[in-house]
C-alpha cells in the first residue's frame, strides 16, 4: 500500500498537469478567464484575449460610444481559421461554460487544503458547508442533513446548484442592464420633451405680439405669465420625473456592479449565500411600475393660440377724419 500510494499521487499529478496544459490560453499563456468558443473551429480563447486579437486585426473598425457599428473578422491564433463577427464583436461569441466548469473543478482539485474563506456551519462548527438544501433554498452541511434541521429536506450537491444560480444571477444582471438601457432612453426622451416645451414657449411668446405691441403690452405680459406658469409646471414635473428615473438608474447600476462582484466570488458557498437576497433585489430594482409615464403630447403647448386679425384690421383702418 505504501508503494502504491506515491504512484497513485504521481499519476494524479501527471493527469492534472496534462489537464492544466489543455486549459491554457494560447495568447496570454495563463489559464482561461471567461473562455469563448471561436466558431466554427471550436478553439477557445480568453474573452479579453479574443478582444485584443480582434481589435488588432480591425484597427479602423468604426465605433460609436464604445460599441461596434459593424462586424469584423480575425484569424484564430490556434489554427488560423477566419472568424467573422457581428456588430457585437467578441461579446457575441458563445461562452464555453463546459471549460469554465472544468477550470473551477481543476482549481478545487488542485487546492484541496485551502480553507480560508470557506464558510463553516453555524450549528456544526467543525463542518464545512458542502451541500444545498433545495427545500429551503440555503447552503448547509452534511450533518444538518443527517441529524439536523434539514434531515427531511431535499438536498443537492453544492456544485450542481452553484452553476445554476450563477447562470440565474447572470441572466438577472443582463435583464437589469437591458432595463437600464431602456431607462436611459426614457430619460433622453424626457430631456427632449423639456427642450420641445421651451422651444414652443419661445415661439409662442413672439407670436403676433410685435404687430400690436404698443397697445397690447400689458395683455402680452398677462398671457405670458399664464404660459410661463404652465411651462414651469410641466418642466418641473418632467425634471422631477427625470430625477426619479436617474436615481432609479443609478441604483440599478449599483445593483449591476454588485452583481458583477458577486459573479467573481470564487467560493461557491459564499456565492450561494449572497445570491438569494441579491436576486430578490435585482427583481425589485428591475421594475419601473412605480415611476410615472409622461402622457403622449404632454409637452405640446399649441393650445395657447392667439388671433389678432380682427384687431389688426381695425387698427389699420384708423385714419384722420376727412377734412
Amino acid at each position: 500500500t505504501d508503494t502504491k500510494s506515491p504512484l497513485k499521487r504521481l499519476s494524479k499529478m501527471n493527469t492534472m498537469d496534462n489537464l492544466e496544459k489543455q486549459l491554457i490560453c494560447p495568447i496570454c499563456l495563463e489559464m482561461f478567464t471567461k473562455p469563448v468558443v471561436i466558431l466554427p473551429c471550436q478553439h477557445n480563447l480568453c474573452r479579453k484575449c479574443a478582444n485584443d486579437v480582434f481589435q488588432a486585426s480591425n484597427p479602423y473598425l468604426p465605433t460609436r460610444g464604445g460599441s461596434l457599428t459593424s462586424g469584423g473578422r480575425f484569424r484564430c491564433p490556434s489554427c488560423r481559421h477566419e472568424v467573422v463577427l457581428d456588430r457585437h464583436g467578441v461579446y457575441g461569441l458563445q461562452r464555453n461554460l463546459l471549460v469554465e466548469n472544468i477550470i473551477d473543478m481543476f482549481k478545487q482539485e488542485s487546492t484541496p487544503e485551502r480553507k480560508e474563506g470557506m464558510p463553516m456551519c453555524d450549528v456544526h462548527e467543525e463542518e464545512k458547508i458542502n451541500i444545498y438544501c433545495v427545500t429551503h433554498g440555503v447552503p448547509t452541511c452534511s450533518m444538518c442533513k443527517v441529524f439536523g434541521a434539514h434531515k427531511d429536506c431535499e438536498v443537492a450537491p453544492i456544485t450542481s446548484i452553484y452553476q445554476t444560480k450563477k447562470t440565474e444571477l447572470s441572466d438577472g444582471i443582463a435583464m437589469m442592464v437591458g432595463n437600464n438601457d431602456r431607462m436611459q432612453g426614457i430619460i433622453s426622451q424626457l430631456e427632449e420633451a423639456c427642450r420641445a416645451i421651451e422651444v414652443s414657449v419661445q415661439l409662442l411668446q413672439c407670436l403676433k405680439f410685435d404687430l400690436l405691441y404698443s397697445v397690447l403690452e400689458a395683455k402680452k405680459r398677462e398671457m405670458s405669465q399664464k404660459v410661463t406658469a404652465e411651462q414651469e409646471e410641466k418642466v418641473n414635473y418632467i425634471r422631477g420625473l427625470t430625477r426619479k428615473y436617474g436615481d432609479h438608474l443609478e441604483e440599478s447600476c449599483k445593483m449591476v456592479e454588485l452583481g458583477i462582484q458577486t459573479m467573481e466570488e470564487p467560493e461557491m458557498a459564499l456565492f450561494l449565500q449572497n445570491t438569494k437576497p441579491l436576486l430578490k433585489k435585482l427583481a425589485e430594482a428591475s421594475s419601473t411600475a412605480h415611476l410615472d409615464k409622461v402622457e403622449r403630447g404632454y409637452e405640446n403647448m399649441d393650445h395657447y393660440t392667439v388671433d389678432f386679425n380682427k384687431e389688426g384690421k381695425a387698427l389699420r383702418s384708423l385714419d384722420f377724419p376727412p377734412g
